[in-house]
């Protein structure tokens, strides 16, 4: 990798957010998934939860690989799975939906972990993902329209929480654990490799301090004589 290509990898993932989440509860149009992913590359959203069915999923990750390489996106069935883990890890569930006690979106503090819920374009909501919100919150319109587009939602409420979170200072340095930095860093610039090892359960082999394999042909060698290291925590 060139020193560029290095800085900016670097640069990237010292500003991602272990902390901050977005959970889309049966958002199916691929093009407002896409976009939802990328509103959370922009914020730092390391992860994103989808909770999609099987065939919606199947489409949208044909469709959106782009997106895909920057994001996690992790799928699930359904929202209780989703929202009981991210609950059980600390993060404070909040959901864009017009309820009567909903809050304005920037009166919330993203400072602490948070998982923003963004429901389903035409039905909002869904009745299991409303019984693990912490607290509604909504983006008030002076216009005809009710609300905006999911997406579009989305970006807005992430904005803030960037703001905020850049005044309390959470993007000046690094806040991934170091085995997840190095995980992704690997895969980002090493890609084709990353999937080889993951297909094969080889442990990705170190980078030296240019971003390369260290000693390609040796461990090219290993793998050929099927003693390289097998996968472990670093991409398992």
């Amino acid at each position: 990798m060139t020193p560029e290509r290095i800085a900016r990898l670097r640069g990237v993932l010292d500003r991602r957010q272990p902390d901050l989440t977005v959970v889309t509860d049966f958002v199916h149009k691929q093009r407002n998934l896409s976009a939802i992913v990328r509103n959370c590359d922009a914020a730092g959203v390391a992860r994103m939860h989808a909770v999609i069915g099987d065939e919606d999923y199947t489409a949208f990750r044909g469709t959106s690989m782009g997106s895909h390489s920057w994001v996690e996106v992790v799928r699930y069935s359904c929202a209780e799975d989703a929202l009981t883990k991210l609950r059980s890890e600390g993060y404070q569930v909040v959901a864009a939906h017009l309820e009567d006690d909903a809050v304005d979106y920037r009166d919330v503090d993203y400072t602490v972990p948070t998982a923003l819920v963004m429901g389903a374009e035409r039905r909002g909501l869904s009745a299991s993902a409303a019984n693990y919100v912490d607290r509604c919150i909504t983006i008030r319109m002076v216009g005809m329209v009710e609300s905006f587009n999911v997406s579009v939602a989305a970006g807005i409420i992430l904005a803030e929480a960037q703001r905020q979170r850049q005044i309390a200072g959470l993007y000046d340095s690094p806040r991934l654990d170091p085995a997840t930095y190095d995980k992704i860093y690997f895969e980002w610039g090493h890609a084709a490799v990353a999937q080889f090892c993951r297909e094969r359960g080889l442990a990705y082999p170190p980078l030296n301090a240019e971003g390369e394999i260290d000693n390609p042909s040796d461990w090219y060698a290993s793998v050929r004589r099927g003693d390289a290291p097998r996968s472990g925590a670093n991409n398992g």
